[in-house]
């Protein structure tokens, strides 16, 4: 069964604390946009002694309403699913205050920056102080917080597992309100796919995005992002073969329904598609044209 109906229900107040669960506390930032939706999440696990995951973009009113949800508490550990911009540059800003040890999968280098910008663009600055890797997880009472690596939304992608709750704070890799971009350089269509089929394999029973509302029973919606991501693929290689061999024309043509300030985006997840299907070798590229194989 899949299940790609989206879920836009999402009344936020911007900077309050909103408890999800025993364990996780929401705050959502005031930079609400296309790529945004309502605003970024960062969420505070456990009590007393917790981690923040991703703290956001260097917001002051954000910060100030971190450290007041914070107020009698010690941060151990900040995680950051991602480095673009609209999530981590914050991290620093946070562990000159607490003191808590910056973790994540990596930094990305400078050469792979994206055209995409507004949000998505990429904050070079970030630089984790621990590298984490497949299944290393960090702990307090109560809580513990295992890593997932999921590249394609962006190469350095992890999602992190709260074993105690069966959650997955699922960053930009799965949402409940719209589907993820995958922008080239960076982001890459076949990883995408390959992260999004190691979900499968999961009995995560919730998941917290890095926009928008939380998902239950999320196993159908991973089936429909799926396939979405395979009927996205076989349209494109379905207008190659119809002649078209321009990102901008197939995009005008399969795109048509989308907010325009979209269409950027829909650019860079195109142009990850076709070379998904040229790896497959189910297309062709010549001096930067496709055509069919």
């Amino acid at each position: 069964m899949t299940d790609l109906s989206f879920d836009r229900d999402f009344d936020v107040n911007p900077g309050e604390a909103v408890a999800l669960s025993p364990q996780v506390r929401r705050i959502v930032v005031n930079n609400p946009g296309a790529f945004t939706f309502k605003g970024t999440s960062s969420f505070i696990v456990g009590r007393g002694r917790v981690a923040v995951i991703d703290p956001g973009p260097d917001d002051e009113l954000h910060f100030a309403a971190l450290l007041a949800a914070l107020r009698g508490e010690t941060v151990t550990h900040i995680l950051v699913t991602h480095s673009h911009a609209d999530h981590s540059p914050l991290a620093l800003r946070l562990k000159q205050a607490t003191g808590a040890t910056i973790c994540a999968q990596g930094a990305v280098a400078p050469a792979r920056e994206t055209g995409l910008r507004l949000d998505a663009s990429i904050d070079h600055g970030f630089a984790p102080d621990v590298t984490l890797a497949e299944g290393d997880a960090v702990t307090g009472p109560g809580w513990t917080l295992a890593a997932l690596f999921t590249p394609g939304h962006m190469s350095n992608h992890m999602c992190f597992a709260l074993r105690e709750e069966q959650a997955l704070f699922s960053g930009d890799h799965v949402m409940a309100w719209a589907t993820s971009v995958v922008a080239p350089p960076d982001g890459d269509m076949g990883q995408y796919f390959a992260s999004l089929r190691k979900l499968l394999d999961r009995n995560d029973q919730i998941y917290h995005p890095g926009h928008g509302p939380s998902r239950r029973d999320p196993l159908p919606l991973v089936r429909g992002y799926l396939a979405h991501r395979r009927m996205r693929e076989e349209a494109i290689r379905a207008r190659v073969a119809q002649g078209a061999r321009s990102v901008g024309e197939i995009v005008a043509a399969i795109y048509a329904g989308i907010d325009p300030r979209l269409h950027g985006a829909a650019a860079l997840s195109t142009t990850a598609h076709l070379e998904h299907l040229v790896a497959q070798g189910k297309l062709r590229k010549t001096e930067g044209i496709y055509e069919p194989a």
